[in-house]
């Protein structure tokens, strides 16, 4: 009803009453000119909302830099390593302390017990060592290190640090390890998903094993083993680099200590 009566009543257009009630208090009306300015204000108004608007689009749907997963697993690795590497250095030097606090209270007594004691440990990998040695270097194809599609056999694998370590010992090492992770009697090499885990941490290439021993005794004896065989075939057919030199000073950490699940008192002779 209320439309109705506008209707009824106010029949015209209410832009037309505004132009009469204009004209009737004798202001002159709007000139065409300013109509057209003001619609020429609009317009351009109009365009840079809309240019405005699909800048703003374009920005929010350019593509940001391309960072693979497996690049970003890489740096965590190498961030994590740089911690693992801190606290590996912490607990050498509790080690250290520990054993200096051995001998001051128990004297003499227990010097020979100590000095065993360190001497097993650097068999059984427990005690940091030095000396000179071998280091081999092993590293993903290019193709592999660029993240081209159909490249993944072209990684070092766990198996291929496998035969090389074993190739190592064979070839009279002393003391081994991989990427600064000391390798022990009970250091595991194996894969979990596409990280190559040794000692239950993860490395990147490039894989960097270290051996302590002479130096020039096991150059000879590693170039007749299959460790030597495998690293030429990996790398003819994968792309797989590596390289072995001679270091007069190596410095290894020490590795962590076995743990015994089951003991048993041995018979007293």
């Amino acid at each position: 009803m209320t439309l109705l009566r506008e209707v009824m009543e106010r029949p015209l257009d209410p832009g037309y009453d505004d132009a009469a009630a204009r004209r009737a208090a004798g202001h002159a009306p709007i000139s065409r000119g300013r109509h057209l300015a003001r619609a020429a204000l609009v317009l351009l108004l109009a365009v840079g909302i809309g240019l405005g608007g699909v800048w703003a689009a374009r920005e929010l749907r350019r593509p940001g830099p391309e960072v693979s997963a497996r690049q970003v697993l890489i740096a965590q690795i190498r961030e994590r390593s740089e911690i693992t590497a801190e606290l590996v250095e912490q607990n050498t030097a509790l080690r250290t302390e520990i054993q200096e606090l051995q001998e001051q209270a128990f004297g003499e007594t227990a010097a020979g017990a100590n000095d065993e004691a360190e001497l097993l440990g650097i068999w059984a990998g427990t005690t940091p060592v030095s000396g000179p040695g071998i280091v081999i270097t092993m590293a993903d194809s290019a193709r592999a290190q660029a993240g081209e599609p159909g490249s993944e056999d072209e990684r070092v694998q766990d198996f291929d640090l496998q035969v090389v370590v074993n190739a190592v010992w064979a070839s009279g090492a002393e003391s081994v390890a991989i990427n600064g992770i000391r390798l022990t009697g009970s250091t595991a090499i194996r894969t979990a998903g596409s990280a190559v885990l040794v000692d239950l941490q993860p490395l990147v290439s490039p894989y960097t094993i270290e051996a302590i021993g002479d130096p020039a005794a096991m150059r000879t004896a590693f170039a007749r083993t299959t460790g030597a065989a495998h690293l030429s075939t990996i790398s003819s057919g994968y792309g797989i680099t590596s390289q072995l030199v001679v270091a007069d000073d190596l410095e290894l950490p020490a590795g962590s200590a076995s743990r015994l699940s089951v003991a048993v008192p041995g018979e007293q002779g």
